[in-house]
């Protein structure tokens, strides 16, 4: 559905999380950076999804146009986990991919993030056969510098086809 030009979506899931998640418009920067890291936000190559109760942003999810598109960024506030927030995301980043056209999303994800694996296996995603990434160093993000030392796993799932709007 779009709202004043912007893709809007709302949601009720399972875990008893209802609210709304839309890209995020500009004027909506400052206020969602104040409470969630927008790491990526600097880049033009893909677009942010918000995540919403009533007006306090509660995480949100970057979708990538890559080839194929990834899942980025995934992030839900501390006091908002377990209430359904990130399989609310997740759900609306692969009908945003669906609906630009794209067959498939890849994510990566940390070898030691049990929690985000379970939810992506239970959602369908499975390794693609990609050997573990060891990521070691300084990796510099929109919110500064970060000292890494992790191995991802590279996971994918087909998607549905969605009804094409223009991106």
């Amino acid at each position: 559905m779009r709202r004043d030009g912007s893709w809007v979506t709302l949601c009720g899931v399972s875990g008893g999380w209802a609210g709304e998640i839309r890209e995020l418009a500009s004027d909506e920067v400052e206020r969602v950076t104040r409470v969630l890291g927008l790491a990526r936000l600097d880049r033009d190559d893909g677009v942010y999804l918000v995540a919403w109760e009533g007006d306090e942003p509660s995480g949100h999810a970057r979708l990538a146009f890559a080839e194929p598109p990834e899942l980025q960024d995934l992030s839900v506030r501390p006091e908002h986990r377990r209430r359904g927030v990130a399989s609310a995301l997740l759900a609306a980043v692969e009908q945003e991919a669906g609906r630009r056209g794209f067959d498939r999303i890849r994510l990566q994800v940390s070898a030691d993030n049990e929690p985000a694996q379970a939810l992506f296996r239970a959602r369908g995603y499975a390794d693609v056969g990609i050997p573990p990434q060891r990521v070691q160093g300084t990796i510099v993000l929109r919110t500064g510098p970060v000292e890494v030392d992790d191995t991802l796993l590279t996971w994918e799932k087909g998607l549905e086809p969605g009804p094409q709007v223009p991106g």
